[in-house]
C-alpha cells in the first residue's frame, strides 16, 4: 500500500514543469513535479525528463472558434485590423533537477529546452493569402527557454501532506529572435524568453481519503517583478494563476491511471511592444494519463490534454490536444 502511495505521488505534478509563456494558451499546464508531492522520503537527487508537443492550429475569439476570413474582418479597439495568425508548434523538453533534503526542505532546477514554430498572416490580410506587405511572416528556432528556480517547504504537519512552493523564473531565454526573412521580430510572447524575473507562489495538498484512491490538489501565482525591452519597446507578460485538482486509482497492478483538471487565468500583457489585444484569457483542460513504473529508480509517464473551456481575450491560436511523455528518474 505504502508503494502504490509513493507511485501516485510521483505521478502528480505541479509548479515546476509549468510552462511559463505570455499567451493563455500557450504550454502545458498537466502536472509532474514529482518531489512536491512526497515521492521522496529520503534525501537524494531526482531527474523528471518531459517532453510536450502542442500544435496551436485553430483560431479562437472568446469562447469560440472563428474561421481566418471572419477574424480578418475583425478590428481591435484601436481601429486597427486584427491579426490573422496561422499556427504556432511548439515542442519542448524539460529537465527538472530536484534535491529532497530528507526532512522538510527541497529545491528544483529547471531548464526548458523550446523548439517552435509559427505563421500570421499579419494584419490587414483577407485571410487566406501571405503578402510580407500585410505583416506576414514565418519564423523558426530552438534554444533554451526561461530557467526556474524553486523551494519547498512542507514543515507544516508530520504527514507532509501540505506544502508551499517559491523560487523565481530568470530572463535566460532569447528575447530577440527574428523571422525566417531575418528582419521581420517575433511577437513577444513566441520569444523563447520573456526578458523578466518572474516571482513563483504555489501551495499544495495530497490525500488518500480511500484504500485505492488518492488526490492532490494546487495552486500557482506567477508574476513579472518589471518590465523588459523588446524590439518596439517595454514588454511585461500578464500575470497568471494555474489552479489543479487531480485524482489517482491505485487499485491496478503495473500501472496507476489519472485525471485532472487543470484551470488557467492569465492577464493581459503590458508595454508598448505587447500584444494588449490577443493576450490574456481562461483555460480549463482535462487531462487523462497513466504511470507505468519500471523499477524504483525508471517510471515513465504519459498524458494527453483537452480543452474543455476557453475564453481568450482578441483573437489566438489554441491547441486541440497536447500530448505529454516523460521519466521520473532516480539517483
Amino acid at each position: 500500500m505504502k508503494l502504490r502511495t509513493r507511485l501516485l505521488l510521483a505521478s502528480l505534478a505541479p509548479l515546476a514543469s509549468t510552462t511559463a509563456l505570455a499567451c493563455a494558451s500557450c504550454g502545458c499546464s498537466v502536472n509532474t513535479d514529482w518531489e512536491a508531492q512526497g515521492v521522496s522520503a529520503t534525501a537524494g537527487w531526482t531527474l523528471d525528463l518531459r517532453y510536450d508537443d502542442l500544435n496551436q492550429n485553430k483560431l479562437w475569439r472568446g469562447t469560440h472558434a472563428i474561421s481566418p476570413t471572419a477574424a480578418a474582418q475583425v478590428v481591435t479597439p484601436q481601429g486597427d485590423p486584427a491579426e490573422v495568425e496561422q499556427f504556432t508548434h511548439n515542442r519542448y523538453l524539460t529537465a527538472t533537477f530536484d534535491y529532497h533534503s530528507g526532512g522538510a526542505w527541497g529545491v528544483s532546477l529547471v531548464l526548458p529546452w523550446i523548439s517552435r514554430s509559427h505563421s500570421t498572416l499579419g494584419v490587414g490580410s483577407d485571410g487566406v493569402s501571405f503578402d510580407p506587405a500585410n505583416g506576414a511572416y514565418r519564423s523558426s528556432g530552438s534554444g533554451v527557454g526561461d530557467v526556474k528556480v524553486l523551494g519547498r517547504y512542507a514543515g507544516f504537519s508530520e504527514a507532509r501532506d501540505v506544502g508551499l512552493q517559491f523560487g523565481l523564473k530568470l530572463p535566460t531565454g532569447n528575447k530577440g529572435q527574428l523571422g525566417d526573412d531575418g528582419n521581420t521580430p517575433v511577437d513577444p510572447g513566441l520569444q523563447r524568453g520573456t526578458g523578466t524575473t518572474d516571482l513563483l507562489l504555489g501551495a499544495y495538498r495530497f490525500g488518500q481519503p480511500a484504500r485505492d484512491w488518492a488526490y492532490f490538489t494546487q495552486a500557482v501565482y506567477q508574476t513579472a517583478l518589471g518590465h523588459s525591452t523588446m524590439a518596439g519597446g517595454s514588454y511585461q507578460p500578464g500575470a497568471s494563476l494555474n489552479l489543479s485538482l487531480g485524482a489517482r486509482y491505485l487499485g491496478l497492478a503495473g500501472v496507476v491511471p489519472s485525471a485532472q483538471i487543470n484551470l488557467r487565468h492569465a492577464r493581459t500583457d503590458s508595454g508598448e511592444a505587447a500584444d494588449t489585444f490577443a493576450t490574456g484569457g481562461t483555460l480549463a483542460y482535462l487531462t487523462l494519463g497513466a504511470l507505468a513504473p519500471i523499477s524504483a529508480q525508471l517510471q515513465p509517464y504519459v498524458n494527453l490534454q483537452l480543452p474543455v473551456y476557453q475564453n481568450l481575450h482578441g483573437i489566438q491560436l489554441t491547441p486541440k490536444y497536447i500530448v505529454s511523455l516523460g521519466a521520473k528518474i532516480g539517483f
